[in-house]
């Protein structure tokens, strides 16, 4: 039994050392060539980091940064990805949760590093690439491991404006990843075709079904998908295998007709999640792709990546619920009723939890926020049995399979990402000419409404949010009220917003 993702990079290294591990635009490595450059980074990064603690990577993805991660790990380290993109005030939130005064970059990022003021120590990639690999310091650092260490962490949306740090385990990554790449019969053969961002968990199956597997990672630029042509022209160039993508990437090569341009019919497998897929664009896919699996995941960053799958056995017609499926090998899913009930009968919504090896470590210097979401299982009365509860609500479909139905609160899933409608608020409420706002989300339209008391208009309003949040947390649509209606109690009236909103679309 393994401890540590390094065993899949030295396994793969062993294995397939000249074969490409991963490749972008600019640059490729071979599982060796990733492997030497990750422990003399690890070396690099021992001097200025003790184990345990987090390596802030300000980056962009690709060939050099997957080197910072595994140079992380081999330091006994977990790394925090800081998209170079994001707004410079949610990022210098970001590291004063992590408590970090060293940031790792490369020179090419210097002028977008400028921007965040950061006072600390800079370490530049072409630097820690230079260091000489001590092996005695890496083996004293493998020694003190443990399978419990922290792998990972991953910044998502929170409620009081202020991001949560999710911190996932070496054990939650291997145990997931084993299974993942097991029913899915992900092998060396494959060539996975990287969309998500890596600060996004739907990165980790991109990058940990390859490094265990030997499968070749192509990371695909993100400018592609805005230019459907280029993005087929490179799945079929770079022989792509595999897809693990957001539902909202698979829908832009399904809007705009992608396919009558080029099929790459080398995709054998298509896994989708961070999103309900819409049928008709699952059918264009399959249309196209008749010979490929296509398979339905879900699940939080906060059980490492997805709980359950769906493998897509039949035919839908547009209007039908497509199922979430089972449980992971590794999880338990289990539907919980308002009074903490087990949910079993069909049709009836209950609150998704999971519980299992894939649950995250807590979020990272957030004692509060970890209490409210990692609980014991109500259902266990006997011993400790920590559950993670989602929040979203799912039923049992006639067939038995789980189907899932909604938030249970106002955390929504927006262009494959979770918000919080608050954080949006939040950041509304930093401009001078907001004098209150509100949030909504249209799930028939796939709209975040913003509803706001202030002189501003709304291009204005646009353009002076994308400071504090990033772009997919724009609002699509802006109202302006001369006053916020109020419930008896002095809330802001949410219903009736909702509902003058809905009379006027």
């Amino acid at each position: 039994m393994i401890t540590s993702i390094l065993e899949y990079l030295e396994s793969s290294a062993s294995r397939y050392p000249d074969k490409t591990a991963f490749a972008d635009l600019d640059a490729t490595c071979t599982f060796e060539e990733l492997r030497l450059r990750a422990r003399r980074v690890g070396t690099a990064l021992a001097e200025h980091f003790a184990p345990r603690n987090p390596v802030p990577v300000f980056m962009e993805k690709s060939v050099d940064t997957i080197g910072m991660f595994m140079g992380a790990v081999y330091a006994g380290c977990f790394y925090v990805l800081l998209d170079t993109k994001q707004p410079a005030a949610r990022i210098s939130q970001i590291l004063d949760i992590l408590d970090s005064n060293v940031i790792v970059t490369s020179s090419k990022y210097q002028k977008d590093l400028e921007k965040l003021e950061f006072k600390g120590t800079i370490l530049l990639t072409e630097e820690l690439e230079k260091t000489p690999e001590d092996s005695f310091v890496l083996k004293s650092i493998r020694d003190q491991a443990l399978d419990t260490d922290p792998l990972y962490g991953i910044f998502t949306s929170g409620s009081t404006g202020v991001p949560k740090g999710v911190v996932v385990g070496h054990r939650s990554v291997i145990d997931f990843i084993d299974c993942f790449t097991e029913l899915f019969h992900i092998t060396g053969e494959d060539v996975m075709g990287n969309q998500a961002p890596w600060d996004f968990d739907v990165s980790v199956k991109d990058i940990y079904s390859g490094l265990k597997t030997g499968a070749t990672v192509q990371i695909i630029p993100k400018q592609y998908f805005s230019i459907p042509k280029n993005l087929l022209d490179f799945l079929v160039e770079r022989e792509v295998t595999t897809i693990v993508w957001a539902v909202s990437a698979m829908c832009i090569i399904s809007t705009l007709n992608g396919f009558t341009y080029k099929v790459p019919d080398k995709i054998k497998k298509v896994l989708f999640s961070g999103e309900v897929m819409p049928i008709k664009h699952l059918n264009i896919w399959r249309k196209y792709l008749p010979d490929t699996m296509f398979v339905n995941i879900y699940g939080p960053t906060e059980i490492t990546c997805n709980c359950t799958y769906y493998i897509v056995d039949r035919d839908f017609e547009p209007g039908d619920v497509l199922p979430m499926g089972k449980a992971f090998p590794n999880e338990k899913v289990f539907l919980l009723d308002e009074e903490d009930h087990l949910v079993t009968e069909k049709r009836i919504n209950g609150e998704i939890c999971v519980a299992g090896s894939a649950l995250a470590l807590g979020y990272y210097r957030n004692p509060e926020q970890t209490k409210k979401a990692f609980v014991q299982n109500p259902l266990n009365d006997r011993y400790l049995e920590p559950i993670y509860r989602t929040g979203d609500l799912a039923f049992y479909n006639e067939n038995g399979e789980l189907c899932f139905a909604t938030r249970k609160d106002f955390q929504i899933k927006h262009m494959g990402h979770r918000i919080e409608l608050g954080e949006i608020e939040t950041a509304m409420d930093k401009l001078p000419e907001i004098r209150r706002s509100l949030c909504i989300y249209d799930q028939a339209k796939n709209k975040i409404v913003a509803f706001y008391e202030g002189d501003i208009d709304r291009k204005q309003l646009s353009r002076s949010l994308v400071k504090y949040v990033p772009n997919f947390m724009v609002p699509n649509v802006f109202v302006q009220v001369d006053t916020m209606p109020l419930t008896k109690n002095g809330k802001i009236d949410r219903k009736e917003l909702t509902a003058r909103y809905q009379e006027g679309r």
